[in-house]
């Protein structure tokens, strides 16, 4: 049966969808989902293949056969949340493998029955029925497991029809109850009965003392009773000899205080193991308190709990105190004795629980959700068999309290301290744990770094998680038999190594502020079978590529990916998952990046410096100051006997061989004879033999006073023309003279003169030269200019005067 239930409780979670039309789901040919679709009637297209048929949350008020004869394969059919008033089984003579059928929820008041021989489950609940509506035919259902129903009252021969059933769970809804027989529940035979009884009614107790008597676990929900003591019918003296609940739940209950301790004394002699109660309501009037005597019956109630009974759990949940002027102390005092394994009580408001005065058989205590503080168990030696303590939302603050709380706890395994006050600064006394304790969850707390100062050395399983840690501190006690270690949702900026921590095998680092983490973290933690690191604001940087290297690496030990890792930072990357994040080796080696930028800039600069020096002519100019250096440096070093110190011609010429003609013909004759003849230094008659040319050029330019430049398209073609005007111009700065006159014998076009030529372009553009004239008549006035331009009186030389 729990099989077919939970089938379609899947199936529905697929095909439960608000439908704008009434067509069935077609993800499943054998599944029909009409629910929500507001229909007043079956639908008459429904796939005669179908298995599964919810008709749930619409208006259909009647239910006719010719609906269902196709529907020969209808396993499961829900018809809850109707309009339903009459129901007649007829209607599903035709599907015989009908298993599931539920009404529930509807307005159904009379019934004509019909034998479904396979139905398993049928649930009547929460329609208008006076009655059981339980029919002679029922009795013939074999294979029912599950029978739910409704009515206003239970006679003694309602159950007659079914008594012989082995029924699996009876649900009982019954609202505005007015009549119940007792002993009309004994009859049945369920393992399980769940009583839902009217919130606004008083309760009939008799329903939970046959309950009691009929089912191993019973649920019993609102359990109310307004009335005055006086009227409580107290439970039947030979109750105890037949209840067979082992297992009680109350829900909503809110009773008298003095009926809840009757209650209680009944199931504490009873074979009830496992007592809950949720929503409490406990109450006790001021003037009730003053004139019954409570205090006897609370202290016979003491010597009772500290007896040994049936029950093995207690659990308390969502407690509420109404009573007045009530010392708490006393029922504070009977918990602690009881002489349970198990005990809950959660959601109470209570301040503070007694340590037993005796060795208690405690092994299990959650008092969650309430106001304990750090004054508990303080001192307290007498919890020696307690395994689990839960004390999750409460208000403690010091852990070296909570420490000390757990020394002398020798069996304590499991402590749950989230959602507290907790904080530790690493001042003062050491922690104090109990050496038992392997498993530890303080998430949700106040904690920094100093925590891990204030552990217990053999815990297995640490949980800080949504704390304020932000570092792990390398420098701490060794927790050698750590295997899981929750970090989540703190402030920790990178992913923690195992220096301490050799044991580790689960570590979560989830929605940290974790933007690069480190590579290396499988090598210092090489026992580490699972990463939590998703959810973290990644940085995809280049430093972010030897993480994700690294998930390729471990073989699946990142838990999450790649889904839960994904880029934050940069803006233009975010959201890409950490996988589709790629970057070259090159763009991410940083040496080499800067030796490749390095390389090329000193490549430009190499090549810019070489097309300069080419463009220019730099070697040249190179070459002709090393030579002029070194005929210096010569000079320097001669006897002063192979010097001239004296000027001992008026110019030099400089001119191109194919200009020789114009140069003897007119330019030497013109120069030399007549009066002041100039004496002129040409290369052809006074060049040194044995010397160089470049020597002999600079000497011949030294001891002149002027030197001669005959300028035409042939002079820029003359590459010792090019040495000559060089040097010349080199003594013009050197010597800060005015010895240079040019000669413009043709005109020279700009684009003739080569580049390495500035400095002619630059002399001709700034000095004054003397053009060749083509008219005879003005050659007369050229050479006076000329020889003006020369003259200068030599010094007698011996040479001269020879």
């Amino acid at each position: 049966m729990r099989s077919l239930i939970n089938t379609y409780v899947l199936t529905c979670v697929f095909t439960f969808t608000l439908w704008d039309n009434i067509q069935p789901t077609a993800e499943d040919e054998f599944i029909a989902n009409y629910s929500s679709s507001l229909l007043t009637n079956v639908p008459k297209n429904i796939p005669v293949c179908t298995q599964v048929l919810d008709l749930s949350h619409n208006r259909i008020s009647g239910l006719t056969i010719s609906e269902f004869i196709n529907l020969s394969d209808l396993q499961v059919l829900n018809l809850s949340h109707n309009l339903i008033t009459v129901l007649d089984f007829s209607v599903f003579i035709f599907n015989e493998n009908l298993k599931y059928l539920d009404l529930s929820h509807n307005n159904i008041s009379k019934v004509f029955c019909l034998t479904l021989a396979y139905l398993r489950h049928l649930d009547l609940s929460f329609n208008k029925f006076t009655a059981l509506p339980i029919c002679q035919e029922f009795g013939n259902m074999f294979h029912l497991e599950y029978l739910g129903l409704s009515a206003t009252m239970i006679r003694t021969s309602d159950f007659r029809y079914i008594k012989h059933l082995q029924l699996h769970t009876v649900f009982l809804n019954l609202g505005n109850f007015s009549l119940y027989e007792p002993q009309s529940l004994t009859v049945l035979t369920t393992k399980n009965l769940h009583i839902a009884f009217a919130a606004n009614q008083n309760f009939i107790f008799p329903l939970l003392y046959d309950g009691m008597s009929t089912s191993e676990n019973l649920k019993i929900v609102n359990l109310r009773y307004t009335l005055s003591y006086k009227d409580f019918p107290s439970p039947p003296l030979m109750l105890l000899k037949k209840i067979k609940t082992t297992t009680l739940i109350l829900d909503a209950v809110d009773l008298q205080w003095a009926i809840i301790l009757q209650i209680f004394m009944l199931i504490w002699y009873s074979p009830v193991e496992h007592l809950t109660v949720r929503n409490l309501t406990f109450r006790g009037p001021l003037e009730e308190l003053t004139e019954y005597p409570f205090l006897p019956l609370l202290s016979s109630v003491e010597q009772l709990i500290s007896l040994e009974g049936s029950m093995k759990a207690l659990t308390l949940e969502h407690v509420r105190n109404k009573v007045y002027y009530f010392n708490q102390e006393i029922l504070y005092r009977q918990f602690s004795e009881m002489n349970i394994a198990n005990l809950t009580i959660a959601d109470a408001y209570m301040p503070h629980m007694l340590c037993p005065n005796r060795t208690s058989s405690f092994q299990y205590l959650n008092f969650s959700h309430n106001a304990l503080t750090d004054e508990l168990f303080q001192n307290c030696g007498t919890l020696g068999d307690l395994k689990l303590l839960i004390l999750q939302k409460n208000k403690f603050e010091s852990l070296r309290k909570v420490s000390f709380m757990t020394s002398r706890m020798k069996s304590l395994k499991y402590l749950d301290m989230s959602n507290n006050l907790l904080r530790h600064d690493g001042a003062g006394v050491q922690c104090q744990w109990a050496e038992s304790l392997a498993e530890l969850d303080l998430s949700s707390n106040q904690l920094v770094d100093a925590v891990f100062e204030c552990l217990p050395v053999n815990v297995k399983k640490l949980s800080l998680q949504n704390n304020q840690i932000s570092n792990v501190p390398s420098r701490v006690a060794e927790l050698k038999s750590l295997e899981e270690l929750n970090l989540a949702l703190n402030r920790l900026a990178d992913l923690p190594g195992c220096g301490s921590f050799t044991s580790l095998q689960f570590l979560n680092v989830e929605m940290n502020s974790i933007l690069t983490p480190s590579a290396d973290f499988f090598q210092s933690c090489p026992r580490v079978r699972e990463l939590q690191a998703g959810h973290n604001p990644f940085k995809c940087s280049c430093e972010l590529q030897a993480f994700i290297r690294l998930e390729r690496r471990s073989g699946g030990k990142l838990f999450g990916w790649p889904a839960a890792y994904v880029c934050e930072y940069p803006e233009a990357l975010r959201g890409t998952e950490l996988k589709d994040f790629h970057l070259s080796p090159l763009a991410c080696n940083k040496t080499t990046l800067l030796l490749v930028t390095a390389l090329l800039l000193t490549l430009l600069l190499v090549a810019a410096v070489a097309f300069l020096c080419i463009y220019l002519d730099v070697p040249w100019y190179v070459r002709m100051t090393w030579q002029w250096t070194q005929t210096k440096r010569r000079a320097w070093h001669n006897p002063p006997a192979d010097q001239e110190a004296v000027l001992q011609f008026h110019a030099f010429i400089s001119y191109s061989e194919r200009d020789s003609l114009w140069v003897k013909n007119e330019l030497i004759p013109n120069l030399e004879r007549g009066e002041g003849c100039v004496q002129l230094c040409q290369h052809e008659r006074n060049f040194i033999p044995g010397k160089s040319i470049v020597e002999n050029i600079i000497n011949c330019i030294e001891k002149c006073y002027r030197s001669i430049f005959v300028l035409s398209p042939n002079f820029v073609q003359s590459e010792w023309c090019h040495y000559e005007l060089y040097f010349a111009h080199h003594k013009l700065f050197s010597e800060n003279s005015n010895s240079l006159i040019l000669i413009l014998l043709e005109p020279i076009p700009p684009y003739l003169i080569p580049a390495r030529y500035h400095k002619l372009k630059a002399l001709m553009a700034k000095r004054t030269y003397m053009e060749w004239p083509k008219e005879r008549s003005k050659r007369a006035l050229f050479w006076a200019n000329l020889r003006a331009a020369i003259n200068i009186n030599l010094p007698i030389s011996s040479e001269a005067n020879e």
